[in-house]
């Protein structure tokens, strides 16, 4: 199991097509990946619990992944978070 905190960067926050690139990423990978904070976690597979995140510029959220290939999954999701979605700012 994988645990890290990671800010969302990128100007409009975990909005609908932001939602739908990270489901697009976690989805290619067996490993469990959930997003939360205040102690809340959320599956990152399901775009409609992404937007009730309500994640926007600055969020700060924990993110945990388990599963066979859960080193390669946290990679590739850390990567599109600090990469602002692959969204021009």
């Amino acid at each position: 199991m994988i645990e890290t905190d990671i800010e969302i960067i990128n100007k409009l926050g975990l909005h609908a097509r932001a939602a739908a690139r990270l489901v697009g990423v976690t989805s290619q990978y067996q490993a469990k990946i959930q997003l939360g904070r205040d102690g809340r976690l959320i599956d990152a597979k399901s775009i409609m619990a992404l937007l009730m995140q309500g994640a926007g510029k600055g969020t700060r959220l924990r993110l945990i992944v388990d599963g066979p290939d859960e080193a390669a999954a946290h990679a590739a999701v850390v990567a599109l978070i600090n990469n602002r979605f692959d969204e021009a700012e």
